[in-house]
């Protein structure tokens, strides 16, 4: 055998053995060959790419999360927010996402950011705080109508952090301290008109039975005593009061 069909042989192997590539599960290569695409995308698992008719990129097929930078946001009552958000994607269509967009990450970032001014300035700020998971749901599905040409599918979007003034800060604290304090009033005159209405009935019940009284003039000379007080209680009858109110009159 010659030098020189040894050196080929030798070529050949090592140009063979280049071209092998090896893919895992969560990877997929769209090929392109004298720059057309192929109608399949390879992987997982073993093929062959022949540079340089064939050039192949790599897409991952894994979700993929990246967070949006903190945006400025003038909600519907004119209240200045920052906020910032995590959108979770993956590629379903390897062969789209390579040839429709230049950088599908990067696109979907971009959308992102002003989708999230967008929707989160039509609504007011209590809105925004109290239905997080319907804006996250909304902003979710405007983007996955974005991306879906590119063969990516946006999962979720979730609204991370909401950073309010401190003058909104302030005012917040004033009114939850008003409102804890209405409930603490309501709660108070609530027991008073309970409390009044046991005693209206109490009350009731002593003038129907005269004798009653007097019993309880007697319980509390006697709680009075078991306390080792000091204090001498002396029950009056209200029947005597009212005699002398009449003798006062007579005169």
């Amino acid at each position: 055998m010659s030098v020189g069909l040894l050196v080929i042989i030798i070529i050949l192997g090592i140009y063979i053995l280049s071209s092998i590539k090896i893919l895992p599960e969560y990877e997929r290569g769209v090929i392109f060959r004298l720059g057309r695409l192929l109608q399949e995308a390879k992987g997982p698992g073993i093929f062959l790419v022949f540079a340089p008719i064939d050039r192949m990129v790599r897409v991952s097929l894994r979700q993929e999360a990246f967070e949006v930078p903190p945006q400025d946001i003038i909600t519907r009552d004119n209240v200045t927010l920052k906020v910032n958000a995590v959108v979770f994607l993956r590629v379903v269509d390897p062969r789209r996402a390579v040839v429709e967009v230049f950088d599908y990450r990067y696109q979907t970032s971009q959308f992102a950011q002003t989708t999230l001014r967008s929707v989160l300035g039509e609504v007011e700020l209590d809105g925004l705080l109290a239905h997080r998971d319907a804006l996250n749901t909304r902003v979710q599905s405007i983007l996955d109508q974005h991306t879906e040409p590119w063969g990516v599918k946006v999962a979720d979007v979730a609204v991370k952090q909401v950073d309010l003034p401190e003058s909104m800060l302030r005012a917040m604290a004033k009114q939850a301290e008003a409102e804890r304090e209405k409930r603490a009033k309501t709660i108070h005159a609530e027991g008073e008109f309970a409390a009044s209405q046991r005693l209206a009935d109490a009350a009731k019940i002593l003038a129907s039975e005269p004798v009653a009284l007097q019993l309880r003039y007697l319980q509390t000379l006697t709680e009075i005593g078991v306390e080792k007080n000091t204090t001498i209680v002396f029950p009056l009858p209200i029947d005597i009061l009212s005699g002398l109110a009449e003798l006062v009159k007579r005169q």
